[in-house]
């Protein structure tokens, strides 16, 4: 059976940290393609990717958020991470973590299994 739960959101103010928390059930870490990523939603938008991980460890972010996030996975923990720096309000948003058996993925219509989502709030 395979899940993936969110944790780790909350309300802070611009300028501030957090550590979001993707628990993953299967063998995700033990397959030879692995797609794993962060997506954040905001009612009314489309689905955007903020951080990608690939099998060997190698990441990508968009422009907007490079710098500050960061995604990492820890296997022997069955978890992948994302930790924001210097939160801004305009990434006030739902935060999901999505996975796929492929070796390469772009869009969020690559991923097949996603959390539930765990919200972001920045104030000003």
């Amino acid at each position: 059976q395979v899940q993936l739960v969110e944790s780790g959101g909350g309300s802070v103010q611009a300028g501030g940290s957090l550590t979001l928390s993707c628990a993953v059930s299967g063998y995700w870490f033990n397959n030879k393609k692995l797609c794993m990523a962060w997506f954040r939603q905001v009612p009314g938008k489309e689905r955007e990717r903020v951080a990608a991980i690939d099998i060997d460890g190698r990441t990508a972010y968009p422009i907007s958020v490079q710098g500050r996030f960061t995604i990492s996975k820890d296997a022997a923990k069955d978890t992948l991470y994302l930790v924001i720096h210097s939160l801004k309000p305009e990434d006030t948003a739902m935060y999901y973590c999505a996975a796929a058996y492929k070796f390469v993925c772009a869009t969020a219509s690559d991923y097949e299994y996603w959390g539930q989502g765990t919200r972001v709030s920045v104030s000003e």
